[in-house]
């Protein structure tokens, strides 16, 4: 069943057009990420959805029922920002009891629920500890704690975890599904990172300027990227001019250093994709390059190179098992026709 449906949102701030026409569901108990650059509209989608703002058109539904004039303490969506907004006065006891409070539960619920949430952020025993003593990520868990314990419907997080270090941002992410997860909690997730979307969320919304580019699974966008932004948002930077011709009876499809078959329905010129991975070292099957090692980065059992073919930047992932170049190494590979994907125009 679809939790929450957006259909034909649109929106302007200031005469500038944030949002245009998105239309997207999410069912109940599902993680789905809204990912995109900054300044894409993920944030203000979420403010429309917590009604924060109207929509200019458009309909915003939970449940078969138009959230249109609900006024946001209604609604009971949670929402934790990125900036936390804990409260530096107040102890974690107070910081998570604060919501629980202003519904006016009583004193033993209240204790209940927070010894509930704290156990489900693996914060046990932390009801005392003032927050300014927390670690980032013991405040991200606090923060976490708080929009969970007034058990909303629905929860947004919006870049919850952008200030934190990489190491930490991947670990607190398989924590952060896992709890979700165990509470089969309907969430919406703002970030601009793939990586942390890929690790958190069941289905990827990526957006551009304001558009629905592309909707999937992680391994859905991963593995078939809807348009060249897609790709390149996603570190597949390898992009050249192609097309596809038919010979014989046959498609083949067309780039600077030659041709090879390539299954297609399409015809005419476009862009290509090759996948940074899949690349052999002195395969003889598929599209044959040979360009010079600009750059070598060892990344324990494989390498990321650079590689210069012709006017042509590509980056290659390559085991380091199979070939240790080093910087000005002359190198071959062969691209399989799997690892290319086509966009036409």
């Amino acid at each position: 069943m679809d939790a929450l449906a957006l259909v034909n949102i649109s929106k302007s701030i200031e005469n500038k057009q944030i949002l245009e026409e998105i239309s997207f569901e999410v069912a109940l108990g599902e993680i789905v990420a809204l990912l995109g650059p900054s300044g894409c509209g993920k944030s203000t989608t979420l403010s429309l959805i917590a009604g924060l703002i109207d929509p200019d058109q458009g309909e915003i539904s939970w449940k078969g029922r138009s959230l249109r004039g609900i006024p946001p303490h209604q609604r009971n969506f949670g929402l934790m920002f990125q900036d936390l907004a804990l409260f530096p006065h107040l102890n974690v006891f107070e910081n998570i009891a604060f919501g629980l409070r202003m519904r006016r539960l009583a004193l033993p619920q209240i204790q209940q629920r927070v010894t509930e949430v704290l156990e489900l952020v693996n914060l046990q025993g932390f009801e005392g500890r003032d927050v300014a003593s927390l670690s980032g990520g013991e405040m991200q868990r606090v923060a976490l704690a708080r929009a969970l314990a007034p058990q909303p419907e629905l929860l947004m997080l919006d870049e919850p975890l952008a200030s934190l270090d990489r190491t930490l941002k991947d670990r607190l992410a398989l924590e952060l599904r896992q709890i979700l997860r165990q509470m089969n909690q309907t969430a919406i997730y703002v970030t601009h990172d793939q990586e942390e979307a890929f690790s958190v969320a069941d289905r990827i919304i990526l957006m551009k300027e304001g558009k629905i580019e592309q909707i999937g699974s992680p391994y859905e966008i991963y593995q078939q990227p809807a348009s060249p932004f897609v790709a390149q948002f996603l570190g597949m930077k390898n992009l050249v001019e192609a097309e596809i011709i038919s010979e014989n009876g046959q498609s083949w499809l067309r780039m600077p250093w030659g041709k090879i078959p390539y299954p297609s329905q399409s015809k005419g010129k476009g862009i290509a994709l090759i996948r940074p991975v899949g690349a052999k070292v002195n395969g003889k099957e598929g599209l044959q390059l040979t360009g010079q090692v600009i750059q070598k980065v060892f990344r324990g059992d494989h390498c990321l190179l650079e590689l210069q073919c012709d006017a042509e930047r590509f980056s290659f992932s390559i085991p380091c098992w199979l070939v240790m170049p080093k910087e000005g190494d002359i190198l071959s590979l062969s691209i399989p026709p799997e690892s290319i994907l086509f966009f036409g125009n």
